[in-house]
């Protein structure tokens, strides 16, 4: 019985989150047209960013989507001391663009992105660059969280706004537990 009642509490999370979400920051700006829409992007390998991601957007009442990668990362994938590894080899390439699943269809409505990651040799994984380049962001705010076993949030926050210094950079914030 605990099975199912999991597993129905997932499928309904699973449901209503996504970037199509239509929540109450919706219905609100039908009352004020003047509130902004905000969205919170992640890539999570372990869970980790995932859970961040999760705070930050029941903190700014936004929806959320998820950077999914084509081919999932395995532990062997982000084993960094291994220089054979995937995630080492992505990161000492910096024109990587691991493939993701799909993209974000209604990017446009929002105003504000946070695009959150973990951080991997000091900046964000190379498939958030995929994420970047498959979306138009021109217009919006974007801000950057990252979780991190030892790292800050500002090298990270600076490759990125250097590397996309066509879109308007605000917030980053660093989100370890």
């Amino acid at each position: 019985m605990k099975k199912l009642a999991f597993i129905m509490a997932a499928f309904l999370t699973m449901s209503l989150s996504g970037c199509a979400q239509k929540n109450q920051t919706q219905n609100q700006e039908k009352e004020n047209p003047e509130m902004k829409k905000t969205l919170v992007v992640y890539f999570s390998a372990t869970g980790t960013t995932k859970a961040a991601a999760q705070r930050l957007a029941t903190e700014h009442n936004a929806d959320l989507y998820e950077i999914t990668p084509e081919q999932p990362y395995t532990d062997a994938d982000l084993n960094w001391r291994d220089k054979s590894s995937r995630s080492t080899i992505e990161m000492n390439d910096k024109t990587s663009r691991p493939a993701i699943k799909g993209t974000c269809e209604n990017i446009a409505d929002y105003d504000t992105v946070w695009i959150g990651f973990p951080i991997w040799w000091y900046t964000a994984p190379t498939i958030v660059n995929t994420f970047i380049e498959a979306h138009d962001l021109s217009g919006k705010t974007i801000n950057v969280f990252a979780t991190s076993g030892g790292s800050t949030v500002d090298g990270s926050y600076n490759d990125l706004k250097k590397a996309y210094s066509q879109y308007k950079w605000g917030e980053k914030r660093l989100m370890n537990d």
